[in-house]
């Protein structure tokens, strides 16, 4: 890898309250080198004006699915893994192009797909994996018909491949440490009704105690962690004090919830733009009338959980949880926060926050001197204007993963 200088710019530390100006960054084999007010001499760097705009670290998601190609998940059913992982490479080089230099998926993404990304054979952001999402029978991973009785191979099609099934605490274990075998970075369990799902009410307590237990002891052992799929304040209590660290989705929470996710010291991802975008086109890709009901249910609480976790100090990271097609819309979720957040704690939100769910503090979302070279130059100054984030990335003149341009019209 070569060494790059960049200079004049804006410069947006999410670490910092507001953007400083005047200061040079370097970048050398893949990390930031050196970050200084005034000019960094650097003979034979490539020299990067900014043109004014702004510099900032690259994009965290924490909440995607890459292979989930359909809005109406059980046509995954139909879909082999071959042209599953031709649609999810595709979607990633989309992610990467919207500025998202890492993301987090919580359900289907492989080791295959990470190693393909870091060996340079995948142009996308940094994956970090579950493998697939494990959940009770009849639970939001069941996406069979009332019909079937088995469940698929997961070789034969991508909804296996995505879902796995585990009933007890053994079938849990065993699952957990499946997962692990594969390299996961985390697990995510399902422990309340979903919308994407067919027959299981969004108030429905899915996985028990003490198969949240088994779980959370196996990824422990394994150095590993587990997020859960929650909407309801007793679904997330009942993950609290079971050892679970990150709740996904949480529209639902209360604030004795929060407290005591804040008292354990846990993470929770929102995605509202998932709920906004089914909502306006969701049955257009086949998504039933059930479904939609449920939709509407969690998508008036989910500004409200914003609020409620600011005022109950937990830490809140961004997600799009977008299926298939709404997926383009993975940058909207900038816009709606900013009804009810600052623009900064929004930014933190994809950046420093990710960071800490991923544990990668000080190497991802910041420019600290050693981190990852993951950065973005945006054509203005998105603080003041958080919609310089969306539309495709046509706003960012630059986009660098591990010190290598994915883009950069500078």
């Amino acid at each position: 890898m070569g060494t790059t200088l960049f200079k004049n710019f804006a410069m947006l530390d999410p670490e910092q309250d507001e953007i400083r100006q005047g200061h040079s960054l370097l970048v050398e084999g893949g990390r930031i080198r050196e970050v200084r007010e005034g000019e960094i001499s650097a003979n034979g760097a490539d020299v990067i004006d900014c043109g004014g705009g702004t510099l900032m670290p690259g994009l965290i998601d924490s909440h995607v699915h890459v292979v989930l190609s359909e809005v109406f998940i059980r046509n995954m059913e139909s879909t082999p893994i071959t042209l599953m992982t031709a649609n999810a490479m595709a979607e990633m080089r989309a992610m990467l192009g919207r500025g998202f230099t890492t993301v987090r998926d919580t359900g289907g993404a492989d080791w295959g797909l990470r190693q393909g990304v870091e060996q340079g054979l995948i142009a996308g952001p940094r994956l970090f994996i579950s493998g697939r999402a494990i959940g009770p029978t009849g639970g939001h991973s069941d996406a069979r018909r009332r019909t079937d009785t088995s469940i698929g191979c997961p070789c034969c099609d991508a909804m296996s491949f995505a879902m796995g099934i585990a009933d007890g605490e053994t079938e849990v274990r065993k699952a957990v440490r499946e997962e692990m075998r594969q390299g996961c970075d985390h697990i995510k369990i399902m422990m309340s009704g979903g919308v994407a799902s067919p027959y299981d009410p969004l108030d429905s307590l899915q996985y028990s105690e003490r198969e949240i237990q088994a779980a959370v002891q196996e990824a422990t052992a394994f150095g590993r962690y587990v997020t859960a799929h929650a909407y309801t304040p007793q679904a997330i209590t009942r993950a609290a004090r079971n050892g679970v660290r990150c709740i996904e989705h949480g529209n639902l929470i209360d604030e004795p919830a929060a407290a005591l996710m804040a008292e354990k010291g846990m993470f929770m991802v929102a995605n509202l733009i998932a709920y906004y975008a089914m909502k306006e086109r969701a049955a257009d890709f086949g998504m039933t009338a059930d479904m939609l009901e449920k939709n509407d249910m969690v998508i008036e609480g989910g500004l409200r959980s914003l609020e409620i976790c600011k005022r109950a100090g937990v830490p809140v990271a961004y997600g799009s949880d977008l299926l298939g097609a709404l997926r383009i819309d993975q940058s909207r979720e900038f816009a709606i926060r900013s009804q009810v957040l600052p623009a900064i704690d929004i930014i933190r939100s994809a950046t420093t926050i990710g960071a800490q769910v991923l544990r990668k503090e000080g190497e991802l979302g910041c420019l600290r001197e050693g981190a990852l070279a993951d950065l973005i130059v945006v054509d203005g100054d998105p603080l003041q204007n958080l919609e310089l984030l969306a539309g495709q990335g046509r706003h960012l003149k630059a986009i660098m993963k591990d010190g290598v341009f994915h883009k950069c019209t500078l």
